[in-house]
């Protein structure tokens, strides 16, 4: 059972890690970076409107302290149909993960209920308005040196090992056949306009609010998980502002050129622009310092395969 998000529990609250003041340039866009106190992990992101009318994007970077460990927390957001949706999930979706009772002992079962639960609470907070407001969710969660990584909609996530860029998560989206067939099994269609959509109207399968659509497109996370060995250099998020122009294997290629991952993000939403991005781009650099990782925790009890 999901720990009530109204109670003021202050043991695993989350605290945010982006700066007080960002560094924006004219408004439209942030940038910033962030290390941890032992070392072992440093961060940049960067966040661009880009061409879009308005900023749909949100990103959120978070620690908990939870029986004496510290566990961190990395999130992309990218809205649809306007902010309210990404807006919500940065500022629940991480405290009502920390505060689930399983969150140490049964991680991805703790991930699923509360990705789940979120969007149902978001859409109780919603249900006043005519608003349909939606968002994906690509969320990355650090216990010891185990990572989780969760996934709704085509927002992405991407490792570096080795230089091999690996994605840890499959963009969900209506012609993917067994979403297809997840869509149709549950009553919708999936029709062809300038893309495929699911009922002719959202190009993605899952996601965060989309009330009218709820009965197909659900929030179900699809979640990987990765030990955080030597061969593990770092972990890109991003919204599809990046991934529409930019693959897999150039974004590893970009990162691996750069010192310092703020620069690095940085380096990929100014090439998502100059490639011709037509939407939000915001994007998440996390590089792992192997020399100043603890030694491995034991992976929590009961988690699940």
């Amino acid at each position: 059972m999901m720990v009530d998000s109204g109670l003021a529990v202050e043991p695993g609250a989350a605290t945010d890690l982006t700066p007080k003041k960002e560094r924006v340039g004219n408004g439209d866009y942030a940038s910033g970076r962030w290390k941890s106190e032992d070392g072992s992990l440093t961060c940049g992101y960067s966040s661009f409107r880009g061409k879009r009318v308005s900023m749909e994007d949100c990103y959120d970077l978070k620690s908990a302290k939870i029986d004496g460990q510290t566990i961190y927390l990395f999130g992309i957001f990218d809205g649809h149909g306007g902010s309210r949706a990404a807006e919500y999930l940065k500022e629940h979706l991480f405290d009502n993960l920390t505060r689930h009772p399983k969150f140490m002992t049964h991680t991805k079962l703790a991930i699923s209920e509360t990705y789940r639960r979120t969007d149902s609470d978001f859409l109780a907070a919603e249900s006043n308005t005519s608003r349909d407001d939606g968002s994906t969710a690509s969320t990355a969660v650090l216990i010891g040196k185990r990572l989780y990584v969760a996934n709704v909609g085509d927002s992405r996530a991407v490792i570096s090992k080795t230089g091999k860029a690996i994605p840890l998560s499959d963009d969900q989206k209506p012609n993917r056949s067994d979403e297809r067939k997840r869509i149709e099994d549950a009553g919708g269609v999936v029709m062809w306009a300038g893309t495929w959509r699911v009922g002719g109207i959202l190009a993605m399968s899952r996601a965060f609010g989309n009330r009218l659509l709820k009965q197909f497109v659900v929030a179900e996370p699809e979640i990987q998980e990765q030990v955080v060995d030597e061969e593990l250099e770092f972990l890109v998020l991003a919204s599809d502002g990046l991934w529409d122009v930019v693959t897999n294997e150039d974004a590893v290629s970009l990162v691996r050129v750069e010192d310092e991952p703020e620069a690095a993000a940085r380096k990929l939403t100014e090439t998502a622009f100059s490639c011709g991005s037509a939407d939000n781009i915001t994007c998440i650099v996390v590089r792992f310092h192997q020399e100043n990782l603890d030694r491995e925790s034991p992976p929590p009890a009961g988690t699940l395969d």
